[in-house]
């Protein structure tokens, strides 16, 4: 029989796995008959169905994914997700779109919280695992984190959301162009005096958004001023500090791109407790766009993290059905009245 092939071994020409998903979809049926054919722990069908689900098998070079094969026989069918803290409305929202997606797929999703300390996140790790998960998904990844690393080294089916260490499976937005994104609006609307409030430097969202909004000031032939950047935690305490910084100054930026929602929703804070009018004197864009930035008295210009999509991934890569370690999801700005077109000469509202 003449099907694709995808190159020597299990993997495709660009170093992917083939997946039960792309065995399933050359031979005509379904994901999970493909699973049970293929499984090495039952008697071989000798049926047409098998014979040419085995002979596609053979032909793509697919190879059973251990990890995955664990997972999918798993004896409490529940999945352990891992987040910094549920008051944060983002991670919130990741478990909640998570745990739809697992229930969807047959599994039952718990969450465990470590705040920011690595102890405290390998300590719920464990508890997780002692319950008898049967696989992690991370919303927690430092860039210094050692927990991936030891999770790969043992065997663990695990997956990274949000964030990513570059190396083990993750489910993330796309945040440089989400950056990119919003530095860019800001630009086209006429400003060139442009604050911007990242995330922590340990993880890979704050430094990529940071990376996206470089790229659009050079695009445009515009340098962001050391002291216009800031690089501080993802809380509203942060984003008031950070506000402070920039706005209470004898010169303030016109505009400010807050890496995270709590971020610019603090920044609004400061704006209003000095007389600066949001979407006139001063534009604000945030990122993630959870709910409450939609009604807030002046509606939030964000980037919109889709993260019904990033769960859906990462499941997906936890059950081995990618072919590819890392997917990433589209991000999308939603202006809103926080932003609007720099008026030149106009003074701070702080300094007349």
């Amino acid at each position: 029989m003449s099907t694709p092939h995808a190159g020597p071994g299990s993997r495709h020409r660009d170093g992917g796995p083939v997946t039960l998903r792309e065995v399933a979809e050359v031979a005509g049926v379904s994901i999970s008959t493909v699973s049970r054919i293929l499984d090495e722990r039952t008697p071989p069908s000798k049926s047409a169905t098998a014979q040419r689900v085995r002979a596609v098998a053979d032909e793509l070079g697919y190879r059973r994914n251990v990890f995955a094969s664990n997972l999918r026989r798993g004896a409490t069918g529940t999945v352990g997700v891992l987040v910094p803290r549920l008051t944060d409305a983002v991670m919130a929202m990741m478990f909640e779109a998570i745990e739809r997606v697992a229930r969807q797929r047959g599994y039952f999703a718990v969450v465990a919280t470590c705040g920011d300390d690595p102890d405290a996140e390998r300590r719920a790790t464990e508890t997780l695992l002692d319950r008898g998960v049967d696989g992690l998904i991370l919303a927690t990844a430092r860039l210094d984190d050692e927990l991936p690393a030891s999770l790969r080294s043992r065997g663990v089916p695990h997956v990274l959301a949000l964030r990513t260490d570059r190396v083990s499976p993750s489910s993330l937005g796309d945040d440089e162009t989400g950056g990119y994104l919003a530095l860019r609006h800001l630009l086209d609307l006429g400003h060139r005096d442009i604050g911007v409030i990242t995330g922590p430097w340990f993880t890979s969202s704050g430094r990529d958004r940071r990376a996206g909004a470089a790229r659009a000031a050079a695009e445009a032939g515009v340098a962001l001023a050391d002291d216009r950047i800031l690089a501080v935690g993802y809380g509203l305490q942060h984003g008031i500090d950070a506000g402070r910084q920039l706005l209470e100054g004898d010169s303030r930026p016109t505009a400010i791109f807050a890496a995270n929602d709590n971020l610019a929703v603090g920044v609004l804070s400061v704006a209003y407790s000095l007389g600066i009018r949001v979407g006139e004197e001063l534009s604000i864009v945030g990122y993630n766009d959870i709910p409450l930035v939609a009604q807030l008295p002046v509606p939030l210009t964000s980037v919109h993290t889709p993260f019904d999509q990033i769960a859906a991934n990462a499941v997906e890569l936890l059950l081995g059905e990618s072919s590819t370690q890392t997917l990433v999801a589209l991000p999308s700005l939603i202006p809103r009245q926080s932003t609007a077109p720099h008026r030149p000469g106009q003074a701070p509202a702080n300094v007349r």
